[in-house]
């Protein structure tokens, strides 16, 4: 059960059900209550519902658990940013808009998970989650990945902004959103959600398509 409880739990957060990822987290912490990477998740559920005493309570347990957890650390300092007296804090900033859940479905040719080169510094970094729709931007031959208030988190491998860059001057549409977030490392999931005539014979991610830049 705890599988796919946990696969669950991860599904409501990319789909930004908030309340939903919250019990399921629940659930599996009751099931273990050391599980950390639950209880990660969950004091992240509880931030972006605006729950902080309960994020913090969550994240004080994680540190009781592991004193150098990096997530719960970075966690609990955002939330030091919190104001007692203005309920507009840097942490509400950063939530989202709900995305369908099946924009996370991953879909043969047609998706890719894929690790970011020359990534943001810390500070940005601190502020990106699992989940956060992001903005892909072409430039010239690249395609720099910036959140939604337009920060600059990090760039695709050259092989694949190429390939995505003809396919998008073509006609095809993609969107994406942050898969997981590191201290130093950022992957992203990546979607077609068009594909023009032109490329109907094309996929955008073929199986044999590989590079030593991404997963």
């Amino acid at each position: 059960m705890s599988t796919a409880l946990k696969t669950l739990a991860i599904q409501y957060a990319l789909a930004n059900n908030w309340k939903a990822a919250q019990q399921a987290n629940e659930e599996l912490i009751l099931e273990n209550p050391r599980d950390i990477d639950s209880l990660n998740r969950l004091g992240f559920a509880c931030i972006k519902q605006g729950k902080y005493a309960k994020a913090r309570d969550v994240y004080r347990q994680v540190i009781s658990l592991d004193k150098t957890n990096p997530i719960a650390l970075k966690n609990l300092k955002r939330l030091e940013t919190v104001s007692k007296g203005s309920k507009k804090s840097a942490l509400e900033k950063n939530s989202t808009s709900p995305m369908p859940t099946n924009i996370y479905i991953e879909e043969a040719g047609k998706t890719k998970t894929v690790e970011l080169k020359n990534v943001a510094d810390k500070k940005t970094l601190s502020f990106v989650e699992p989940g956060d729709p992001v903005y892909m931007i072409v430039k010239r031959s690249k395609i720099f990945i910036q959140t939604q208030d337009k920060k600059y988190i990090g760039m695709l491998p050259d092989n694949i902004s190429m390939r995505l860059i003809t396919f998008i001057k073509g006609g095809n549409e993609y969107v994406a959103c942050i898969k997981a977030a590191e201290e130093k490392n950022i992957s992203v999931f990546v979607k077609e959600t068009k594909k023009s005539s032109k490329f109907k014979n094309q996929a955008s991610f073929p199986s044999t398509f590989t590079s030593q830049d991404s997963e």
